[in-house]
């Protein structure tokens, strides 16, 4: 199979049990080499807490948090990492073969698009340096580490986890865009750490599909290669709800 021919998926907005159903499929799909290399971009379609699938012990109240009268879900993500809050932010993914490289540069390399397409967005980019004392820390947006990328004044922008197969690499992450920050500080009990001001200044100038248009642009550029947009098929569909339903009775 070509894979400088890439499948992009139009935009979904979706429950995060949907969302991690989609993603956990299309990574299967790949390993089983039945597709091509994937990029998309999609949206949580009510405030959802996602846990790293390592991330064994958490905040017993996270099962039981209210927002705006209506509980918050919890989902277990494929990939690894901590805790991520979806509220108002853009979550990309990609999907594509596992080489020899090392973890980080694959990041790295993975990262590099993302880099590139906010430069144009006028919000250059850098990675984090947080150490491993960050495992200690619930929040994935409260800790950058070097797989992680951050604003010029600090202000992470882009937290990413990965799951590797045998042959392939599922990366995916959240992109914080207008999360609300009441909502982060009491899930986590932490100061909110983006700069709202910058975020403000974006939705100015740009709406979301703006932004999944330059990203993707910049994707194509980086990647070198042909992108031909596809939704998901009825079929498709059924197959991946047959995994949201099986992961909604074990967490029954």
């Amino acid at each position: 199979m070509d894979k400088k021919k890439w499948r992009l998926i139009p935009p979904i907005q979706a429950s995060g049990r949907i969302q991690m159903a989609i993603d956990s499929w299309l990574f299967q799909q790949y390993e089983n080499e039945l597709s091509y290399p994937i990029l998309r971009f999609y949206t949580w379609s009510k405030p959802t807490i996602s846990l790293g699938y390592l991330q064994k012990k958490y905040p017993d109240p996270w099962n039981h948090l209210i927002w705006k009268n209506d509980p918050l879900d919890l989902v277990m993500r494929p990939t690894g990492g901590r805790a991520v809050l979806h509220q108002g932010d853009l979550t990309y993914m990609v999907i594509m073969s596992l080489d020899h490289r090392k973890t980080l540069d694959i990041y790295r390399d993975i990262c590099q698009f993302l880099i590139e397409g906010w430069k144009i967005l006028g919000i250059p980019l850098r990675y984090g340096t947080a150490k491993r004392g960050y495992i200690h820390n619930s929040s994935c947006f409260n800790t950058a580490t070097i797989a992680d990328l951050i604003t010029a004044e600090g202000s992470k922008l882009i937290g990413s986890a990965q799951r590797r197969g045998k042959k392939s690499i599922l990366q995916h992450g959240s992109m914080v865009l207008s999360t609300d920050k009441a909502l982060f500080e009491m899930i986590f009990d932490q100061v909110a750490p983006w700069n709202l001001t910058l975020r403000e200044q974006l939705f100015k100038d740009y709406s979301i599909d703006n932004i999944i248009e330059f990203l993707t642009q910049a994707a194509k550029e980086h990647f070198k290669i042909e992108l031909t947009t596809q939704p998901l098929s009825e079929e498709e569909w059924q197959k991946i709800m047959k995994i949201n339903n099986g992961e909604s009775r074990s967490n029954a």
